[in-house]
């Protein structure tokens, strides 16, 4: 193994999800790994989060191992994803709230995920795309009218660092912010903070120096690093290069975050 790739197995499946997806012809079903609804997180309000089944990336910090293949999700129509959302339609307009598509990585379902966009817009439901921007060209300039909020993972702001980290190159992503701003889309960035990983000051000052340059970037979330996804990680029966990895401590957060303060970025 190369100082910057994953263990093949890692990507050889990811590769495979990523050509499964592209001969996909239904858009009006979709691979569903799991929902939540939830309050103040993956966006403004009490949100039902939709997580899509399917990953063409392999991040060594992932969270939801469990995402990555389409076949372990449910098949759900259009329909019937908009059944249920309507259900708490109610309480996610009063408290600003609405619902987010998240993964996994919704862009392998990219036409699907769209298709319950517009739904939602037509009934004045706010909509949020939690995604890590690989895969943004498979979105039109059409299909970003539906998206109201992106919440844009950043992996890492070094080119070599973010191959490492998740075994794709880093363009793609910094292509689809800038497309986004260039559009006045509203952003949130999130960036995960692993010790040892991505928290090297010049990395994190890499990532501040392109997002300054972003216009409607509301804010930029540090993401602690943690071991609740362990568990889902021995499940898999994949190597779990973090294995040893601790939580940042306070200070490096609190470094962090004033790395990008001090660019005028909004981190939280």
């Amino acid at each position: 193994m190369s100082s910057v790739d994953l263990p093949t197995p890692y990507m050889v499946v990811a590769d495979e999800e990523l050509v499964h997806s592209e001969a996909i012809r239904d858009h009006l079903t979709g691979s569903v790994h799991s929902w939540d609804l939830s309050t103040g997180v993956d966006g403004p309000g009490t949100r039902m989060t939709l997580f899509m089944a399917g990953c063409g990336m392999r991040c060594q910090f992932c969270q939801n191992p469990d995402t990555w293949r389409m076949r372990d999700g449910v098949r759900h129509t259009v329909d019937e994803v908009m059944e249920r959302v309507t259900r708490y339609a109610t309480i996610m307009k009063v408290t600003g709230g609405g619902l987010t598509i998240s993964g996994g990585e919704p862009l392998l379902q990219a036409k699907f995920v769209m298709n319950v966009f517009r739904r939602c817009n037509d009934l004045g439901i706010h909509t949020a795309l939690d995604t890590a921007g690989l895969l943004g060209s498979r979105l039109s300039d059409d299909d970003l009218n539906y998206v109201d909020l992106t919440l844009l993972d950043i992996k890492s702001g070094l080119a070599e660092t973010y191959q490492r980290v998740t075994g794709r190159p880093m363009q793609p992503t910094l292509d689809f912010a800038s497309r986004l701003s260039r559009l006045g889309k509203t952003m949130w960035i999130r960036f995960v903070l692993v010790p040892g990983l991505t928290d090297a000051e010049e990395n994190v000052e890499a990532i501040a120096s392109f997002v300054e340059t972003l216009d409607c970037v509301e804010r930029l979330e540090v993401l602690p690093f943690h071991q609740l996804g362990r568990e889902k990680w021995a499940a898999t029966g994949e190597p779990y290069l973090l294995e040893n990895t601790r939580s940042p401590e306070p200070e490096l957060v609190d470094r962090v975050r004033e790395q990008f303060k001090a660019h005028g970025i909004n981190a939280m």
